[in-house]
């Protein structure tokens, strides 16, 4: 278990903890455990509706073999502003967080749960995120919402399928990697973030589309100089 040097009240979970004593262990070890079996048999593993050969998150089953699949857990039931105060510390964390020697930092990931949110879930999640998500991309960093529904976003290979439920309402931190582009075309500013980093080197397959929609913005893809 960590706790954070900055508020020794922020902790985060690892998967060796869950059979602690920790409070908050104790209290939600339910959700917690639940989420880790969701990461293991959903997000490490293919799926029929997926649309594309591989798991569904190509990164989670390096993050939780290697240590970096970190769990956070906010008690109680926040609203939106609230809960994207939550997640603001956690940001803060996660880019002071330094990954193991030989793991690189693509495979960190906090997981925020937020196990006492009723039926409402949906709107408290999706408000946050959408607070969050492009301060985070600013920083080079990825936020999802995740909860049970699932929520509407479609699949980016198969548009009738929803990948984002997960049993417990979550928000899951990590860094933005260059075939993110597809998340962050349709907003000029997180596709200005995008192409700081990888407009230069974007993926093969992707490159031709980036370079549109960056000359549909007026910008360039070349790095500065």
């Amino acid at each position: 278990m960590l706790t954070d040097p900055a508020d020794p009240s922020r902790v985060l979970i690892e998967t060796a903890d869950l059979d602690g004593d920790h409070d908050l262990v104790r209290r939600y070890g339910v959700p917690l455990k639940e989420i880790v079996v969701w990461a293991r048999e959903y997000l490490c593993r293919p799926h029929a509706d997926l649309g594309r050969k591989g798991p569904v998150c190509p990164y989670a089953q390096t993050s939780l073999d290697r240590g970096t699949f970190y769990l956070g857990v906010r008690p109680g039931t926040p609203d939106g502003a609230e809960a994207a105060e939550v997640l603001d510390g956690y940001r803060d964390w996660f880019l002071r967080l330094v990954s193991p020697p030989g793991v690189s930092a693509q495979y960190r990931t906090i997981l925020v749960l937020f196990p006492d949110l009723p039926e409402a879930a949906a709107e408290v999640i999706d408000a946050a995120q959408d607070a969050l998500k492009s301060r985070y991309v600013s920083e080079g960093l990825m936020i999802g919402e995740f909860y049970p529904g699932p929520p509407p976003k479609a699949g980016l290979w198969n548009p009738g399928f929803r990948p984002l439920g997960s049993p417990v309402p979550l928000l899951a931190i990590r860094h933005m990697v260059a075939t993110d582009f597809p998340f962050l075309r349709d907003d000029p500013g997180q596709f200005a973030a995008y192409l700081e980093r990888f407009g230069h080197r974007p993926p093969a397959a992707l490159r031709e589309e980036v370079q549109a929609v960056a000359r549909h913005y007026g910008l360039t893809t070349e790095p500065a100089t």
